[in-house]
C-alpha cells in the first residue's frame, strides 16, 4: 500500500521585487509529501503559482546533491514546512508568469541554494481557496487542542490542588497522631520507671531486713551445736563412768576403762569451760 501523503503550511519571509506589492514580502507554500515526490502550492494573496516535482526530477536533483531520496526531500521538508531564521528565502519572477522559489542552507561549512521553478496556477482563485481552507482547518485543529490542553492542565491543576490539601491534612493527622502516641508512651515509661523504683525500694527493705534474720539464726545454730555437744559430752562421761560405779570393790581396773574415765572428764571440763 501508498503511504499517505503528508501536508504542511508555512509562512515564509521572502524577498520580493517590489516590497509594496500584494503580500509585502511573505508567501504562504502549502506542500503535499510523497513518499519520492512532492507538490507545492505558493501564494502571495494576488496571485497562485504551482510546482510538481516528479519521482523522476526528485531522483536528479538528489544525484546531483550525492543525497539519497528520502534525505534529499527530509531537507526540502524541513526548509519549506517551517520557516527557518537561519535561511534566506526569495520568490523572484522567472519569466513568462513564472515564478522562483528559492532557499539557502549550510552544508559541510559552505552555504547553498536550493530552487524549483513554480508555473502559474490554472485557476488561481480555486488555488488560494485550497491554501486558504487549509489554514483555517489547522487554525481550527489547532484551536480545539489548545482548548482541550487547556481543559486538560485546569483539571491537572485542580488535582493538584486536591492532593495538595489531602497531602496536608494527612501530615496533619500523622502529626497529631504521632504527638498523641509519644505523650501516652510518655506517661506509660513514667508509670513504669516509678513502679520499677518501688520495687527497687522495696527489696532493698527485704534485703536489709533479713540481715539480722540471718545473724540470729546463725548465732541460734551455733548455741544448738554447743547443746548438742555437751549433751554428748554429758553421755559419753556416764558410760565410760558406768564401769568403776558398779566395779567399786574391784581395784584392779582394766586400762581400757582408765583411759574412757579420764576421757569423759576431760570432756566435762571442756564443756564447762
Amino acid at each position: 500500500m501508498a503511504a499517505a501523503p503528508r501536508y504542511s503550511c508555512a509562512k515564509l519571509s521572502v524577498a520580493v521585487e517590489d516590497p509594496k506589492a500584494a503580500g509585502g514580502g511573505a508567501v504562504f507554500v502549502k506542500a503535499t509529501w510523497f513518499p519520492t515526490r512532492f507538490s507545492l502550492a505558493v501564494t502571495d494573496g494576488a496571485g497562485a503559482w504551482v510546482a510538481e516535482a516528479s519521482d523522476a526530477e526528485v531522483r536528479l536533483r538528489a544525484e546531483q546533491w550525492d543525497q539519497p531520496v528520502d534525505e534529499y526531500l527530509a531537507l526540502a521538508e524541513r526548509y519549506l514546512a517551517f520557516h527557518q531564521p537561519s535561511s534566506s528565502y526569495s520568490f523572484h519572477d522567472a519569466g513568462n508568469g513564472c515564478r522562483r522559489l528559492s532557499w539557502t542552507f549550510e552544508r559541510q561549512g559552505t552555504k547553498l541554494e536550493w530552487r524549483w521553478k513554480l508555473q502559474p496556477s490554472p485557476n488561481t482563485q480555486q488555488a488560494i481557496s485550497e491554501i486558504l481552507d487549509f489554514l483555517m482547518d489547522a487554525n481550527i485543529r489547532l484551536s480545539e487542542e489548545v482548548v482541550r490542553k487547556s481543559q486538560s492542565f485546569d483539571k491537572l491543576k485542580h488535582e493538584a490542588e486536591k492532593c495538595l490539601q489531602q497531602s496536608e491534612r494527612l501530615n496533619k493527622e500523622k502529626a497529631d497522631f504521632e504527638e498523641a502516641t509519644f505523650t501516652k508512651f510518655v506517661v506509660v515509661l513514667n508509670s513504669k520507671k516509678a513502679k520499677l523504683r518501688q520495687l527497687r525500694e522495696k527489696v532493698a527493705e527485704l534485703e536489709s531486713a533479713d540481715k539480722p534474720t540471718k545473724e540470729e539464726e546463725q548465732g541460734d545454730n551455733s548455741t544448738d551445736r554447743t547443746e548438742l555437744f555437751e549433751e554428748g559430752s554429758d553421755k559419753e562421761a556416764s558410760v565410760n563412768d558406768e564401769p568403776s560405779n558398779t566395779g567399786s570393790g574391784d581395784h584392779h581396773s582394766s586400762p581400757e576403762k582408765s583411759g574412757a574415765t579420764s576421757r569423759g572428764r576431760r570432756g566435762r571440763k571442756r564443756t564447762k569451760k
